[in-house]
């Protein structure tokens, strides 16, 4: 591994950051790619990953921002919104909030490609989502977020990424949902690293620059 300054990657989110089924915190899609950028770079990766489970957008801009302007890193990943559609917050309500961490990690000016915004996954399909309502509805208000998300990422340049389809890739196979019937587990964080991986490899290979 280099001796050179480490790279460092800020991890902006909730439970689905933190990796909240994962066996270990070294399961989370954040260490898994800090772990990528590390072999593909020959560089150390300082990853800090302040996402606590349950987190809104209105809980990151309290408890996380500041990590912007401390840590000035060179990669960013932003995934956030599904407690604000549990707890009942409008899509306009989330958008506001979201558009205040855009714009703080917009004001890093970090090269375009070095800030992945990531998809609320499609949840409506885990066994416990019955019981925040109707799985339809849950599904048609996770598309509604994720598509003021993604308009929010592409006009300040993030890359966007899509878990929809992954999410639900091997659902009903072992290891895909956590026990609690409600997270990931270890080989869906797998599944969302490598996919996020694919669509920001070039530049954070190139992170060193």
């Amino acid at each position: 591994m280099s001796t050179d300054r480490a790279i460092h990657y800020l991890a902006l989110g909730d439970s689905y950051t933190i990796g909240t089924g994962a066996t270990h915190e070294s399961r989370n899609f954040p260490s898994l790619l800090a772990a990528r950028v590390e072999a593909a770079t020959s560089r150390g990766v300082e990853l800090v990953n302040p996402a606590v489970n349950g987190f809104t957008t209105i809980d990151l801009i309290a408890r996380e921002l500041g990590y912007i302007s401390d840590l000035k890193p060179d990669l960013v990943s932003v995934l956030i919104g599904v407690n604000d559609l549990v707890q009942g917050r409008s899509v306009e309500e989330y958008g506001e909030s979201l558009v205040e961490i855009y714009d703080a990690v917009a004001g890093l000016r970090l090269r375009p490609g070095r800030v992945v915004a990531v998809s609320i996954p499609n949840w409506s399909a885990v066994p416990a989502a019955s019981g925040y309502g109707d799985p339809i509805r849950i599904r048609v208000l996770t598309d509604k977020f994720n598509a003021k998300a993604a308009d929010e990422a592409s006009q300040r340049a993030f890359t966007w990424v899509d878990l929809t389809a992954v999410s639900t890739r091997s659902m009903g196979t072992t290891g895909w949902i956590a026990p609690d019937g409600l997270h990931p587990g270890d080989n869906q964080y797998e599944a969302w690293a490598e996919v996020i991986w694919s669509a920001v490899r070039e530049e954070w290979s190139s992170a060193t620059s």
